[in-house]
């Protein structure tokens, strides 16, 4: 079932392409609903700003107009446009001084067998926590973080996305989750990260484990 809706999906993105670049602005609305929900994702967590992601992103979708003849159409699109989207984030970033990070992550570890009310506390605690965490982080080490454990995206995509080699990717989650490490798990007394860069969710047993 998953790999119908991706050949969908590719299908889909595929034919506003070819219709984009022959001259037909409207396909222009088949790329926006399928990664306009996801680049919006992306950009309110690097800007922190919901005003300023939304017109960045629409600012990316009129860029892939203006820029789609020089689109490789035998590689990916979503590498290209997230790209287009990160470096504009990044840059408008660099431009502002306000730093109010509000936003949900996937990097939270679960918290079963809790009354709700607690659950809901703690989860909010550790939400906090973490976007603190990665708000603090380098911009660069944060756009790897966002794209490889926000949206999910293989490491090689993250590379393509980020415009830089695979090695040097590596080495950005591999320092952005050496720097995380310490103050999540100091603060919720968890290992998120194990040394794999996989996340974690082992309680510690002992003040001896090895974070």
């Amino acid at each position: 079932m998953a790999g119908k809706k991706a050949d969908s999906v590719h299908s889909q993105e595929r034919e506003a392409i070819t219709k984009v670049q022959q001259g037909d602005i409207a396909s222009l609305a088949t790329l926006v609903s399928l990664y306009q929900v996801q680049a919006l994702r992306t950009a309110y967590m690097l800007l922190k700003d919901r005003q300023g992601a939304e017109d960045l992103v629409a600012d990316g979708f009129i860029t892939v107009y203006d820029r789609i003849e020089q689109f490789d159409a035998n590689r990916p699109f979503a590498p290209w446009f997230y790209r287009i989207v990160v470096n504009a984030a990044l840059m408008a970033r660099r431009k502002t001084a306000q730093e109010h990070f509000a936003a949900t992550s996937a990097i939270v570890p679960p918290t079963l067998g809790m009354a709700s009310p607690e659950r809901e506390a703690l989860l909010q605690e550790t939400r906090s926590t973490v976007l603190q965490a990665v708000n603090d982080l380098p911009s660069k080490q944060r756009a790897a973080i966002i794209l490889r454990y926000y949206l999910d995206m293989e490491e090689r995509m993250v590379a393509e996305t980020l415009g830089c080699p695979l090695g040097t990717v590596k080495w950005r989650l591999h320092a952005a989750r050496k720097r995380l490490r310490g103050p999540i798990a100091r603060e919720l007394g968890l290992r998120l990260f194990d040394q794999t860069g996989e996340a974690s969710c082992d309680t510690r047993t002992s003040n001896t484990t090895t974070l």
